[in-house]
């Protein structure tokens, strides 16, 4: 296998991405040859503890905009990048930002390359964006967008235009879906409930987990039969904690999401939800 250089600002970029010490960071990298998502799962199967398991990294500053349509059948959210937040606080660039929104729901927009060539006030929003690079000597752009259709979806915007949230419900619940939102946004589940969740996420955790074990001084010579077990174990804990309807409710600890919903309407379900943050 042919090897790279692992840089301190490599080491860096890890540590700020998991949390991670430095010793361990360089071990990860060199270990993985360089590959930032294996080095972060190499972390895990030793232990580590690991602050940023998914996502979320690929814009570091900008303007998050979730919105829906008068009718609550369709949100978008978007994220307008900056590199500074000198630039994303400007009130002028949240405005760009909110305009930008407005027209992927005024044009009925269903993808980030579809948005770019809308036009607002008779110029292509991709003309826009980069007028707007010229003016502030930063890149920006759409770097994110996503869209949900649903028979009511609700939209939240959190921590100053950082995350936004749209959940789509089974019918019109316009408190349980901000309420659900925020739990969205402070909590990030992977998926809305276990039989959701994607196989590649089930297989990577299971990896991980029976790795964990493996290590532990605890379970040598253990038959595998055990181990299996035991990830399923860890595995189940996994949904509880990263599932959105199985995680217990952020402003009543004593009961799930699953059941909050439960007590609004017998009938009330979360269909999908996105949720577009910084990083």
């Amino acid at each position: 296998m042919s090897t790279i250089t692992i840089t301190a600002a490599d080491i860096n970029k890890l540590r700020q991405m998991t949390g991670a010490g430095m010793m361990d960071c360089r071990k990860a990298l060199t270990e993985t040859n360089g590959d930032f998502e294996e080095a972060i799962d190499w972390l895990r199967k030793k232990g580590a503890k690991v602050a940023a398991l998914r996502g979320d990294r690929e814009a570091k500053e900008g303007v998050v905009i979730a919105q829906t349509t008068a009718d609550n059948k369709t949100g978008i959210a978007v994220c307008i990048s900056s590199e500074t937040d000198f630039v994303s606080k400007n009130a002028d660039f949240v405005a760009f930002a909110q305009s930008i929104a407005d027209a992927a729901i005024q044009h009925n927009v269903k993808s980030a390359d579809e948005l770019n060539n809308v036009a607002i006030d008779g110029a292509k929003i991709a003309d826009l964006v980069n007028d707007k690079l010229a003016s502030i000597g930063e890149k920006i752009g759409i770097s994110k967008f996503e869209r949900l259709d649903a028979p009511y979806v609700a939209s939240y915007i959190h921590g100053a235009y950082r995350i936004g949230v749209l959940v789509g419900l089974s019918k019109e619940a316009a408190d349980a879906g901000k309420d659900v939102a925020m739990q969205i946004a402070a909590m990030n589940p992977v998926a809305v409930d276990p039989d959701s969740v994607s196989a590649d996420i089930i297989a990577r955790e299971k990896a991980i987990v029976t790795e964990q074990i493996k290590n532990d001084p605890k379970m040598a010579g253990k038959p595998d039969a055990m181990i299996d077990k035991i990830a399923d174990g860890k595995l189940n804990a996994f949904f509880k904690e990263n599932t959105l309807t199985a995680q217990a409710f952020v402003k009543d600890n004593g009961k799930t999401v699953g059941d909050y919903l439960t007590s609004v309407d017998s009938g009330l379900k979360v269909i999908d939800f996105k949720r577009v943050a910084l990083g």
